[in-house]
């Protein structure tokens, strides 16, 4: 489903721009500690390219990171309001991803008794600091695919 961009003005836009940069420049200095620090055989940069895809792989499968970004974007929903959300996934896909995140903590289900008793999803703390975390990538990804438009 194409969009039209978001209109934004120009001052709003140079704002998140400045911000993206500073996590640019925190990124870098991030990279560069945890490089100083593979000299070591035993740490090098096959454990570090290693514990980098393992960190991530939750992430990379499809549907996790639209799922979290729905929880983080909209907040906490049921089962088929979150299925609205996503246009194209299953129930049965969302049931397996929901299940993912939850063993892993990305996810919590909060079930209220009833009746009837009802069931949502929400992001654990955990999960919301990595959806802070990826907030600057998003944005930059948006401004640079022009889907905002300086105003």
């Amino acid at each position: 489903m194409s969009q039209p961009p978001l209109p934004l003005p120009k001052k709003t836009v140079n704002i998140v721009e400045k911000k993206i940069n500073e996590v640019i420049e925190i990124g870098t200095e991030i990279r560069s500690i945890l490089g100083s620090r593979n000299q070591e055989e035993e740490w090098g940069e096959k454990w570090e390219v290693n514990a980098a895809v393992q960190s991530l792989n939750i992430l990379s499968g499809k549907w996790t990171v639209e799922i979290m970004s729905a929880l983080y974007i909209a907040g906490g929903k049921r089962f088929n309001e979150l299925k609205k959300l996503l246009e194209g996934i299953s129930s049965r896909t969302l049931s397996d991803k929901l299940k993912l995140l939850i063993e892993n903590n990305y996810v919590h289900r909060d079930v209220s008794p009833g009746p009837p008793v009802k069931v949502r999803y929400l992001l654990t703390d955990y999960g919301t600091n990595i959806g802070k975390l990826f907030s600057p990538i998003v944005g930059y990804i948006k401004i640079n695919n022009n889907m905002i438009k300086k105003i």
